[in-house]
């Protein structure tokens, strides 16, 4: 009964246009009033301790660095060693995205500004080259998703945060899974791309290479930095995240010039923003999650669930089904904050390592980025190409099926994640 209350209320309120963390919030009266336990000081007291949180630091800092490294000419650095090394393949911009995608991934963490930023770049440049426009627009907004997934990455923070899980774990643990993601964008573009007749720029030379590489230099350090810097223990992620904002200040100011002391208050105001959209939603989260380990709700689903328990790969493919609609009504951070509790302790039962139940659960919230009709992502790129959602919903569908493919291979052979976050943990 009080899971169907706490489902009914949540839909409910989702379904009168109430913003996310004003209905859980509204969530957690519902169930208060169903277990006799009302009390506004339990409110506030869970909303400042959900907000309290020393990991939770690296989201603003990540959100940070991400607009200074837009705004300081990182990012457009970074499309133009992708252009340099493959620009001139058939198709061959569409692996510039591709590539940039990763790349950027490995420098913000987040989708929707890296999305932003290859679109407004590279989605002129394809159309005029001659690609059909749905189709690019909706190669750019799948290869925007790498960026929860590819360390850093905003999302396993707040999944860290929510479960108990080593944010370094979740971290060193994408980056396989993030890289296989990428590599079936490039399968699915070599098939839909190979009936066009592109004309492609001449190849750069290998002077223009290397001036392009050193160019970029500077920002193809900063993912290094972080990666070894988690894997041999310097700093934890949040520190990383600190690391990544001054890195990205100090190269836009006095490496690349490109960023002016008058344009931080923008920049920063920006930053702070999003963030404060993020972290409203953490600590509304940690109100209803208290609740939900006190109405034992993960125990209802444990027994709902309790025919697939003695079978982790039946249960991981329920879950997964279970998320993938969830993401086609819900963005990924309420997504995250509000199943993570449930179903964490029906995982762990199971005996399902958490760390790889992460990675396969942002795989899928992320993917539920580009899924009509709430995709974050999906609605971000349609706006800046100019297209209507139903056109970029044909032109995104090719790429969502491959990355549901790596989804089903992740869930099917565990190694794929296991093994190298083994090599990475030591």
């Amino acid at each position: 009964m009080t899971l169907l209350l706490f489902l009914g209320s949540l839909l409910g309120t989702m379904a009168l246009g109430i913003p996310i963390a004003f209905a859980l919030l509204l969530v957690s009266v519902v169930l208060m009033w169903q277990l006799d336990l009302f009390d506004a000081q339990i409110i506030a007291q869970n909303l400042l301790n959900g907000a309290d949180s020393f990991p939770l630091l690296a989201v603003p800092f990540f959100m940070l660095a991400g607009e200074i490294m837009n705004a300081g000419g990182l990012s457009r650095r970074i499309v133009n060693i992708a252009m340099a090394l493959v620009g001139h393949k058939r198709g061959g911009l569409g692996y510039v995205a591709i590539i940039a995608s990763c790349l950027l991934a490995s420098l913000s963490g987040s989708a929707v500004a890296d999305a932003a930023a290859l679109a407004a770049l590279l989605v002129p440049m394809m159309v005029q080259a001659g690609h059909n426009r749905e189709r690019a627009a909706g190669l750019i907004a799948s290869g925007g998703i790498l960026a929860p997934i590819i360390p850093p990455s905003i999302g396993f923070i707040v999944f860290g945060v929510a479960s108990g899980v080593s944010i370094s774990k979740l971290f060193l643990a994408g980056i396989v899974p993030g890289l296989l993601l990428g590599l079936s964008l490039a399968v699915a573009w070599w098939f839909v791309s190979r009936s066009e007749n592109i004309a492609t720029p001449p190849k750069a030379s290998r002077s223009e290479i290397i001036k392009t590489l050193l160019d970029g230099s500077w920002a193809l350090g900063l993912p290094l930095i972080i990666v070894f810097g988690l894997k041999f223990g310097i700093f934890t992620p949040t520190e990383a995240a600190v690391v990544a904002a001054v890195y990205a200040l100090f190269v836009s100011l006095f490496i690349y010039r490109e960023l002016k002391l008058s344009q931080l208050y923008e920049v920063v105001l920006s930053a702070a923003k999003t963030t404060s959209v993020v972290m409203l939603l953490v600590a509304a989260a940690m109100v209803s999650s208290w609740l939900i380990t006190i109405a034992d709700l993960p125990g209802q689903l444990s027994d709902v669930l309790a025919p697939f328990l003695d079978s982790p790969t039946a249960l991981l493919l329920m879950i997964m089904l279970l998320i993938v609609l969830v993401g086609t009504v819900m963005d990924m951070t309420p997504s995250i904050l509000i199943l993570t509790p449930v179903l964490m302790p029906v995982v762990i039962q199971a005996g399902i390592d958490p760390v790889y139940f992460g990675v396969l659960f942002l795989v899928n919230t992320s993917i539920g980025l580009i899924t009509p009709p709430v995709g974050t992502v999906l609605n971000v790129v349609c706006g800046v190409s100019k297209l209507s959602l139903e056109e970029i919903t044909r032109g995104v569908w090719p790429f969502m099926l491959a990355q549901l493919i790596v989804l089903a291979l992740l869930v099917l052979f565990p190694q794929l994640v296991l093994v190298p976050l083994k090599f990475f943990t030591g």
